[in-house]
């Protein structure tokens, strides 16, 4: 039993560990989302009201945000775009890893240490997450491939 109870603890601190990798994206729709919803209850729109208006604003943030920087031609603008999502990913990665830190390390300086860097992994990774899932998008008349040679001889005579 003793050996199930270890096994299962290091399964959860992994989960609690991967988390906030896979959820350091979504930072920013969250924390959109979660305002509106808000704002949305206290305007009056009742409990189920705002957590479908806050679901809704945060899945149109993150669509919004990765369509606009596969759109986006020019390096500033796709800056911007990346910053967007990467910083509050890193201040949640910032926030998480103090966390954890806080539990088993006795060092103030040491804590801030492994925080600034689990907010470099975690931002990071939110960055490369925006700038992976798109597809840059084409002009028209762009080709969505490269340029294939003609089936069959392309020189005659011989």
């Amino acid at each position: 039993m003793l050996i199930v109870g270890v096994l299962l603890n290091i399964v959860g601190l992994g989960i609690f560990c991967w988390a906030p990798f896979a959820l350091a994206t979504h930072a920013l729709p969250f924390f959109i989302g979660m305002t509106v919803g808000i704002y949305s209850f206290q305007a009056g729109a009742g409990p189920f009201g705002a957590i479908v208006v806050g679901f809704v604003t945060a899945g149109f943030t993150l669509v919004v945000g990765q369509h606009a920087f596969s759109v986006a031609r020019s390096p500033i603008v796709r800056l911007a775009i990346g910053l967007l999502f990467a910083v509050p990913a890193a201040r949640a990665g910032y926030d998480v890893t103090l966390a954890f830190a806080h539990l088993g390390i006795p060092s103030e300086w040491w804590r801030e240490s492994f925080a600034v860097l689990g907010a470099i992994a975690v931002g990071g990774t939110a960055w490369a997450n925006v700038s992976m899932q798109t597809d840059i998008a084409l002009r028209s008349g762009a080709a969505s491939s490269p340029i294939q040679p003609p089936n069959g001889p392309t020189t005659t005579g011989g």
